[in-house]
């Protein structure tokens, strides 16, 4: 009976956690305060507050946190001189080979520079040069997926990987590290390659841009950079407790599920943040297979449609790409991508 009680409670939260930020404003002006509420209620459900998981909710998102302010303020500071490389590079190769290394270098330095970054600096160069909407929605929507892709192999390169890191530290897995770019490179490196070839296909001909770059809008504030790390620290942690308290859901049900349901099932992170699912999901009962599955579909969905990952929606804001806009570039890739990656991802 505990356990039924249990599964209403949790399942419950779930729903809450998934529906709200689509249906209340307020809850997704707020999300980084709403998901802490959300997750400390679902510890409480399941009885696992301990001075253990305080502490390792303080200090678990320190990391990425430091990594978002610290290249924030690169990102700041050099921001001129991107804009003349920038210039530099598209006068010294042709059109497609200068949107080709924009999707590839931005997928794999990703990992390092934060996807919040890799982000900003996506749509600094897409602003910079006088482009057409169409190969620019397009030019953005693959180059998130590049980067979404590549985030995901260091604890540094989105909550999604911070999370999953921390879920799978203990036994048996012992993630360390380096842990997600042992078992995810082998399909996550071709993937971004594959990204920008594709990017250079659906972007077209060089007359979509004149390759010179337009007057720098304003650059953003040092208190904004400080804002937005102060929102990843309290997302990240939000996200460590969500994970906490959903562990017994995870043990009874999520780790009888096989690896390539779970790898169709997150298809569902299309529609919903890839790092919250993360949380609910990951846990140390998972098998490799499972965790491996599990991680694709959702990297793979993530980049569907725009709530599904931090670079979609810092795109989207600034570059003021609808829903619908982007959904036509996105769900289809992201269709392709996960039948072309199924049989790759439970064989190697």
């Amino acid at each position: 009976m505990d356990s039924v009680w249990l599964t209403i409670g949790l399942g419950l939260v779930f729903v809450t956690v998934m529906v709200s930020p689509f249906l209340i404003k307020r809850v997704e002006a707020n999300l980084e305060a709403f998901l802490f509420i959300m997750g400390a209620i679902a510890v409480t459900i399941s009885a696992v507050w301990s001075w253990h998981l305080v502490r390792e909710a303080l200090v678990e998102p320190i990391k990425i946190t430091v990594a978002v302010l610290i290249a924030g303020l690169i990102f700041h500071y050099l921001r001129h001189r991107i804009r003349v490389g920038m210039a530099s590079l598209i006068h010294r190769v042709s059109w497609r080979v200068f949107v080709l290394l924009v999707v590839v270098i931005l997928g794999l330095l990703s990992s390092i520079i934060t996807a919040i970054i890799a982000a900003l600096i996506l749509v600094e160069v897409v602003s910079a040069i006088d482009m057409h909407r169409r190969p620019l929605v397009r030019l953005v929507v693959v180059g998130c997926f590049a980067i979404g892709f590549g985030a995901a192999l260091t604890p540094l390169g989105e909550p999604l990987s911070t999370i999953a890191i921390a879920k799978l530290k203990g036994e048996p897995h012992n993630a360390g590290f380096f842990y997600l770019a042992e078992l995810l490179w082998r399909l996550v490196v071709p993937g971004i390659l594959a990204l920008g070839f594709v990017a250079v296909g659906l972007v077209g001909p060089h007359e979509h841009a004149k390759g010179e770059l337009v007057a720098a809008e304003k650059p953003e504030k040092l208190s904004h950079v400080a804002v937005r790390g102060g929102k990843v620290y309290l997302f990240v942690m939000a996200l460590m407790l969500l994970g906490t308290g959903f562990k017994p859901l995870i043990d009874l049900y999520f780790t009888q599920i096989p690896a390539a349901a779970l790898y169709w099932a997150n298809s569902v992170s299309a529609i919903l943040d890839n790092a919250t699912l993360t949380a609910a999901e990951m846990g140390s009962g998972l098998s490799t297979l499972q965790i491996k599955s599990a991680l694709m579909g959702l990297l793979i969905s993530g980049g569907a449609l725009i709530p599904g990952n931090i670079p979609n929606i810092i795109s989207a804001g600034k570059l003021k790409i609808g829903s619908k806009e982007w959904a036509a570039i996105g769900v289809p890739v992201a269709a392709v991508m996960m039948a072309v990656y199924f049989p790759f991802v439970l064989l190697l």
